[in-house]
């Protein structure tokens, strides 16, 4: 697959909550998956921790209630999406999360993914 197709078939992966499956995929056996400082699992390497990491958070929510994924906007080996999450996580209030997702792509398979937003404090 070109990057193209990856792009897209993560984004319709992404549309359908079908988290698991683009992983399963798309993702090279050694992707590194980078959030923001100040984020839990800042840096997390191989395909078995960003499952993990995947797990956490599913863990995390009490529900998802909506989310929107923009088409991909794709340049040489790379591609980003944004993404507005409507979520309750557990022992909290129903918020929105806006991120922009980019990732590069190796022989098919993404390599690299980095999320940008800005991580919610705790409730004080």
């Amino acid at each position: 697959m070109n990057t193209n197709e990856v792009a897209n078939k993560l984004v319709n992966y992404c549309r359908n909550m079908e988290f698991d499956a683009a992983v399963n995929e798309l993702y090279a056996n050694h992707i590194v998956s980078l959030e923001p400082p100040g984020s839990p699992n800042r840096e997390v390497r191989g395909i078995e921790a960003v499952r993990q990491k995947g797990e956490e958070f599913n863990n995390m929510l009490e529900a998802m209630h909506g989310l929107e994924v923009s088409d991909p906007l794709i340049a040489d080996n790379f591609f980003s999406c944004t993404m507005k999450m409507d979520v309750t996580f557990k022992g909290g209030p129903r918020t929105t999360m806006e991120e922009v997702c980019m990732y590069q792509v190796d022989n098919g398979k993404i390599v690299k993914e980095e999320f940008f937003f800005t991580p919610q404090k705790p409730p004080q």
